[in-house]
């Protein structure tokens, strides 16, 4: 079991050197959590990240939360929580000082303007590490990309699309439960 103080620094690194949010924080915390201290397995890290993208609230925090608890209990969650969120924190109200005296300055603009395809490879490559984890492949690549689809396109709600998996899930284990016992 870790010491609080291993699992605060982990979240704080993992909270200082993510640009671009909570989705660009997984492959970091993947990497600390998974592969180099070991806490959680691979299918319990797919697993706390369902449940905490499902969850209302921070995504980060979300994650921070359940990784603390099922690490500590709830000292592990608060620990994880502040970590993951001070430097964040410190870094935010620096910006917010400084960004009246900097929003105009076309140093400050271009450096945004280079972040920015960073941060979509950040968001995009625990897609895929995701995707390979669940077991997408060719035969069901469809199902996501059909969800992408409704959401984005046509404004469906990702609660109506989580609601039909469920309901397709459930659909499907029955279907090879019968297939089963039949042969």
């Amino acid at each position: 079991m870790p010491k609080l103080i291993q699992i605060f620094w982990s979240f704080f690194k993992i909270g200082t050197f993510t640009i671009g949010g909570g989705y660009a924080m997984i492959p970091l915390m993947e990497r600390e959590l998974v592969d180099n201290r070991k806490w959680v397995s691979r299918e319990d890290f797919l697993d706390i990240l369902a449940v905490s993208q499902a969850m209302p609230g921070i995504f980060a925090v979300n994650m921070a939360t359940n990784i603390g608890y099922r690490l500590r209990k709830a000292p592990g969650s608060l620990t994880a929580i502040f970590g993951n969120i001070g430097m964040p924190i410190v870094i935010i109200l620096g910006l917010a000082t400084c960004f009246s005296f900097l929003q105009d300055n076309e140093v400050f603009e271009s450096i945004f303007k280079g972040i920015r395809p960073a941060v979509v490879a950040l968001i995009a490559a625990p897609v895929f590490n995701m995707a390979k984890s669940a077991g997408i492949n060719w035969k069901n690549f469809w199902i996501p990309l059909v969800a992408a689809v409704l959401i984005y396109l046509l404004g469906i709600s990702p609660i109506w699309i989580i609601a039909a998996a469920i309901v397709g899930g459930i659909c499907y284990g029955k279907y090879k439960e019968r297939k089963e016992a039949q042969v």
